[in-house]
């Protein structure tokens, strides 16, 4: 059974939670900014134009107009700057902006584009002094700029996907990990929807369609997020609520209505929650990921609502990201499991914390599953890109969005805690978090940091093999174990069916959770007859479950299997579902299966309903480039 909050704490606990909370909005202090601006000058980002060291912003005003007609942001973005000894310029990364003038401190300026570059788009070269302190730039967005997806129908949406470096596609500015800035935002959209932003946000429409935003503490650009639509918003508790259009709002309410209990584990593992609220907008089915961790409101997808709250890892996911990458961020892409293996960490621990040391090892056990898989197929073709620390100098930083920063550094991390203890680990986590705060890290940095707080020793250097780990390939033989008895006995079940000796009416499906479901299905052989596929579908109607995960897994191997009773499911599930994990695997499974005449008839319905970091995946893998 899961406990309620006031079953965990009391009605004297949730007193003092509410006081605690309250007291814990840790505003940056005034070294801490002026460390953190060092460290943003020290960055070197080969995927940004800005120069840091040169001129760094520190404050972004951005007062825009969003016209859903033209599909066009049109904006002032007016930056507080901070510059060195002799500057002569600033540089922001721009892609299809269309400026129309610049200004330094309230002066008209010649300004210049650079050449574009791959993936990296165009440097905006602005002349300033090193006295100069302000720079305005009036720009409009592209239609069909990358990081923005106008969503159609009878009630349109817009929403924003920054990460990793697509906020330079709707805003100019410096766009790396390792430049934070805070932000104030004035945006007007159609009466009738609700503007929301990575910011304080409203929780009613107002009349006018006018709405204005703070954001105090400093952010990274790819923290960045816009989303515009008819929302509702529903409080789920004191710091938590969720957003989501009329028809979903009261699903969404029951589904995350556990936020808070996962909010207050969190802040009794590693510290207090340093962005005053957490809430949760549920977006269309089109948003390409899981869910964005945008500081104070996380941005998800509407597949995690299975009417069983069975997918709220997600959300403690996201929620987790609260601590590793939006309070600690990695410094460059290169860096990038500094963001996702301590964030998988932290999610795990919220996991157990709330719903138990089983649900936690089952959801452990699936990602080392899948870590394997990716490993052995990353191997095969570039075995650099299964290293912690990264190299993707020329490439598109997305190449780096792989198991390996989530799961390999996650396994990483377990590994210590099992090295060390899990006391003295749990210590070493929250001081680093504390004393980190709203600064940017990077892997050389944190290997100091290590060596310094926790592996101390050469005995205990020599247990966990940083080398190994960091900047070595595939998973090293001291990958911690996950045992699961429940995955195991899953594994049994599947292999006693598989041999006949177990009919498929004494299946344990319904006494199953998700995981096991989706175990199952997952490890069926990719030989399976459509006959016995037929069985499992008339015993559990597998291809009308409303659990996405589960859905993804049994398409997957229907298409493997060419069961033709589960492609009409498989059809609409692709049209109306955006989310990169479900399209790569299904699309590749209908290629490798030679059916790419159907992917491609599926995909010719389905693109426009995708985001531009889905398509471009799908474009390579269809060979549509």
């Amino acid at each position: 059974m899961k406990k309620t909050l006031l079953h965990c704490f009391g009605i004297l606990g949730i007193a003092a939670l509410f006081i605690a909370f309250t007291g814990c909005q840790d505003q940056p202090t005034t070294p801490r900014r002026n460390q953190a601006i060092l460290d943003m000058k020290r960055a070197t980002d080969h995927h940004s134009f800005s120069k840091p060291e040169e001129a760094v912003v520190t404050h972004l005003d951005w007062n825009a107009s969003i016209d859903f007609d033209t599909r066009v942001i049109a904006a002032t973005a007016r930056y507080a700057i901070q510059t060195s000894e002799g500057a002569k310029r600033i540089l922001f990364d721009v892609v299809d902006l269309n400026i129309l003038d610049v200004t330094v401190d309230g002066q008209v300026v010649e300004w210049a584009l650079g050449p574009k570059q791959d993936f990296i788009g165009q440097p905006l070269s602005i002349p300033i002094g090193e006295s100069s302190q302000e720079v305005s730039i009036r720009y409009e967005s592209a239609p069909d700029a990358g990081a923005l997806l106008w969503v159609e129908g009878e009630q349109p949406f817009l929403f924003t996907q920054s990460q990793a470096i697509l906020a330079r596609t709707w805003i100019p500015c410096q766009d790396s990990p390792g430049i934070r800035f805070t932000y104030n935002a004035h945006v007007q959209v159609p009466v009738g929807t609700m503007a929301l932003m990575s910011a304080t946000n409203p929780t009613e429409q107002s009349l006018d369609g006018h709405y204005d935003f703070k954001m105090e503490q400093p952010i990274p650009s790819y923290l960045l997020a816009l989303a515009v639509g008819n929302v509702e918003f529903r409080s789920v508790g004191p710091h938590t609520g969720v957003y989501a259009v009329p028809e979903l709002i009261d699903a969404a309410a029951y589904e995350f209505g556990e936020m808070e209990q996962l909010l207050v584990a969190a802040e009794n593992l590693y510290g207090p929650y340093a962005w005053e609220r957490y809430d949760l907008l549920v977006l269309p089915p089109a948003f390409p990921f899981g869910g964005m961790e945008n500081p104070r409101l996380t941005f998800a997808t509407p597949t995690i609502i299975a009417g069983d709250r069975s997918l709220v890892a997600l959300v403690a996911h996201e929620l987790a990201h609260s601590w590793s990458g939006n309070l600690v961020t990695n410094s460059t892409w290169d860096d990038f499991w500094l963001n996702e293996g301590f964030t998988v960490y932290f999610e795990q621990r919220i996991m157990e914390s709330v719903y138990g040391r089983e649900i936690s090892e089952m959801l452990a056990t699936l990602s080392y599953q899948g870590l394997v898989d990716e490993v052995d197929e990353i191997m095969d073709t570039n075995p650099d890109d299964t290293h912690l620390k990264l190299h993707l100098q020329n490439r598109n930083p997305d190449d780096g969005m792989t198991a390996i920063a989530y799961d390999k550094g996650y396994f990483f991390l377990r590994l210590m805690e099992k090295t060390v203890g899990r006391a003295p680990f749990d210590a070493f986590l929250k001081n680093y978090f504390e004393s980190n705060a709203f600064t940017v890290m990077d892997t050389e940095r944190f290997i100091d940091y290590l060596k310094t707080n926790l592996l101390n020793t050469d005995e205990l250097l020599a247990a966990v093999d940083l080398e190994a780990w960091i900047y070595g390939p595939g998973l090293p033989e001291n990958c911690p174990q996950v045992r699961s008895e429940r995955i195991e006995n899953v594994d049994a079940t599947l292999t006693a069916w598989t041999h006949g000796d177990l009919a498929t009416s004494a299946l344990p499906w319904n006494e199953w959770v998700y995981q096991e479901r989706y175990r199952f299905l997952s490890n069926l052989e990719d030989n399976m007859s459509s006959e016995r596929l037929a069985e499992l579908d008339a015993a559990f109607q597998i291809t009308q479950t409303g659990n996405n995960e589960v859905l993804f897994a049994w398409l997957e191997q229907a298409v493997r299997s060419q069961y033709a009773p589960s492609y009409e499911r498989l059809e609409s599930f692709l049209v109306r579902v955006g989310r990169r994990k479900f399209l790569t695997p299904l699309y590749r499974a209908l290629v490798e299966t030679d059916q790419k005449d159907l992917a491609e008839s599926i995909y010719a319905k389905a693109r426009p309903n995708y985001h531009s970091v889905a398509t471009g995946t799908m474009d390579e893998l269809l060979g549509l480039n």
